[in-house]
């Protein structure tokens, strides 16, 4: 695909996706209802094609056991300790997390106290700008991987997006994708959210599927601002059932999480991972 037919595909995208939000399209779109999980036929379908995960509708989070399995238990500080870490890696044993997110100093360690368990060790990359140099960005997922990283969330060239050098974006989240999927790591592409238009954040998430991606995820939580409703439905029909969709920053309560959930969302990151999943026991 050369220069042009890239930027006329994401043009194409971008304008279709930005009519269907504008017209009030639900998630799913061949239904009155905006989750799969209202409908058996089209849950089963979901499944046998694969899917681990299935994104739910609030009455079904709400009884699911498992909301645990949608939170990456997440510790991003630059002041955490060694300890923070290990505790952080036991509370994931004890309530049953998907991952652990933590910075790429604090892997090797994540990965020992984790070992056995079901709780994958998460790291970032290219972070929190995601202005490195895409082989910086491949090289710093290179190395998380063979410290025991199973999950790479990078943060997008955000400038680029904006910019219009959306071959430089593909590229450089292409790189990542490479390096990571080597070495068996699915890869989430942080698009940053808070400082996109829709139609950026449309395009940023059609190059994310284009450079074979596995999620794409809102925001660094170190941005102006978090995760909203609108921003995940927007994401969710971009990346069609073939992507994951990752909540984060400002995922404080269960009531965030079920609205996140509901607008398409199939991961959740949070800091407050221990406070929500009690809430939801209770």
């Amino acid at each position: 695909m050369d220069s042009a037919e890239l930027q006329q595909l994401v043009a194409q995208i971008g304008e279709q996706i930005l009519a269907r939000v504008r017209a009030g399209e639900p998630v799913c779109s061949c239904c009155a209802q905006s989750c799969p999980q209202t409908c058996a036929q089209k849950t089963g379908a979901i499944i046998a094609a694969g899917a681990d995960r299935v994104s739910s509708c609030e009455r079904v989070v709400r009884a699911s056991p498992s909301i645990a399995r949608l939170i990456d238990h997440t510790l991003l500080k630059p002041e955490a300790t060694r300890e923070d870490i290990r505790k952080l890696c036991r509370e994931a044993r004890q309530y049953g997390f998907a991952s652990v997110c933590v910075n790429p100093c604090w892997v090797r360690l994540a990965a020992g106290e984790l070992a056995g368990s079901s709780v994958k060790v998460c790291t970032v990359v290219g972070f929190p700008l995601g202005a490195n140099l895409a082989e910086i960005k491949a090289a710093e997922a290179q190395a998380a991987v063979q410290e025991g990283a199973r999950e790479i969330d990078m943060v997008l060239n955000v400038g680029a997006l904006r910019s219009g050098e959306h071959e430089a974006v593909k590229a450089d989240i292409q790189a990542v994708v490479e390096a990571s999927h080597r070495g068996g790591a699915l890869v989430k592409v942080i698009l940053e959210t808070a400082l996109l238009d829709d139609n950026q954040k449309a395009i940023a998430c059609a190059l994310a599927r284009l450079a074979g991606a596995d999620f794409v995820k809102t925001s660094t939580g170190f941005g102006p601002a978090g995760a909203t409703v609108h921003d995940v439905a927007l994401m969710r029909l971009v990346a069609g059932r073939e992507m994951g969709v990752k909540a984060a920053g400002g995922i404080r309560s269960l009531e965030d999480l079920e609205k996140m959930v509901q607008a398409g969302a199939t991961r959740i990151g949070a800091s407050a991972s221990v406070k929500i999943v009690e809430a939801a026991r209770a």
